[in-house]
């Protein structure tokens, strides 16, 4: 049973406070350890996840001409989602427990919300061994090979929707995709129906905006866990009041994304609103649950205000002037995390010059 060590014990300190303690010198001691944050962020995702399941079934009973009632709607978005949460952790949990027995290590609770986050940004009817291999690339090469749960400098979660959306476009682009059962769809009217909303009207289908309730709502096409707005905010809510996340970068996304979009808005470049761009796509979900990621994001404080203006900045721009990639929220992070260490590294130094030149010009008075 020695070679099943780092499993069982992966297990029972996820479902049990761990009994090890920090030894040697002094420590500050906190009720709060990683264990206990990972389960916060699981809960703030649950809204989001149990709304995308009723959209599922909601947005396929619709395509099927059948009638949406909840019950029914909610049991199909469950048995799509079930699936793909298997295939995610068995794959994903299997390379970190092979890795931890390697290192002779326990395992982290980093992969529990990795693997809860990436079925929810998926389309519902992505093939299940296409999601264990984009699975199994982001952890190996997202996490493993820079030392595990903590030194990663992606986010694992969306390095997988990278990984399927570079190596296979065709299941998670296009017009069909984002309804469960929209490849079977008989007439190129009912394909339009099955597109984002986002996809469609930065296309030149301004038509098919949808009012700004429904994409506050969420009764739109798209990935299981980012259709529903004020099941994110409820889950942003959560972050904020257990401070597991730093309202600094959400406050930075969303101003970046508001200012851009409004600048796009204005001199021509894009004819949504822009709070209608901040609803749509995977904006909102990914500001709340993806930029602040405390391992890949910035750590000073003034670097989590670059880090989320940034990320806000260029996810629009890459929406506006890419046409054939719409939404441009992944791309975004994933690259405002390869520089997070450069603009912490950049706000120190300019904190140890600030302090340098105010050393100086104290003691040039204390001469005088």
């Amino acid at each position: 049973m020695k070679k099943f060590n780092a499993m069982f014990d992966a297990m029972d300190t996820f479902l049990r406070t761990p009994a090890t303690v920090t030894g040697g010198r002094c420590h500050v001691r906190d009720a709060v350890d990683m264990k206990r944050i990972m389960i916060t962020v699981m809960i703030a995702l649950v809204p989001a996840l149990v709304f995308g399941w009723w959209n599922v079934g909601y947005q396929h009973s619709l395509t099927a001409n059948e009638p949406p009632a909840i019950w029914p709607c909610l049991w199909f978005g469950f048995l799509k989602w079930l699936p793909l949460a298997v295939v995610t952790y068995v794959s994903g949990l299997g390379v970190e427990v092979l890795f931890a027995q390697i290192r002779k290590e326990e395992v982290a609770e980093g992969f529990f919300v990795t693997g809860f986050l990436i079925p929810m940004i998926m389309p519902p009817d992505v093939p299940l061994w296409i999601v264990a291999v984009a699975t199994v690339f982001a952890v190996i090469f997202g996490k493993e090979v820079f030392g595990g749960t903590g030194y990663n400098f992606l986010n694992p979660a969306l390095l997988a929707r990278a990984f399927v959306f570079f190596a296979y476009p065709s299941v998670i682009s296009g017009d069909k995709v984002w309804i469960s059962g929209g490849a079977e769809l008989p007439t190129a009217t009912d394909a339009i129906s099955g597109a984002t909303p986002l996809s469609l009207v930065m296309n030149g289908h301004t038509e098919a905006l949808p009012s700004t309730w429904e994409l506050f709502l969420g009764t739109i096409p798209g990935c299981i866990g980012e259709t529903c707005k004020i099941a994110i905010f409820i889950g942003a809510a959560i972050l904020l009041f257990t401070q597991v996340a730093d309202w600094r970068i959400m406050l930075s996304v969303f101003t970046g994304g508001y200012v851009t979009a409004v600048i796009c808005r204005v001199t021509g470049l894009c004819p949504i609103a822009g709070y209608d761009q901040i609803l749509m796509g995977g904006f909102l979900f990914g500001a709340v649950f993806m930029a602040t990621d405390p391992v890949t994001a910035a750590h000073t404080r003034a670097g989590k205000h670059i880090y989320g203006l940034l990320i806000g900045v260029l996810a629009i721009l890459i929406r506006t002037l890419n046409k054939g990639y719409p939404e441009g929220m992944m791309l975004a992070i994933l690259l405002m995390n390869i520089f997070a260490p450069l603009i912490d590294w950049c706000v120190v130094q300019s904190h140890i010059k600030q302090r340098c030149r105010t050393r100086v010009v104290r003691r040039k008075t204390y001469n005088l």
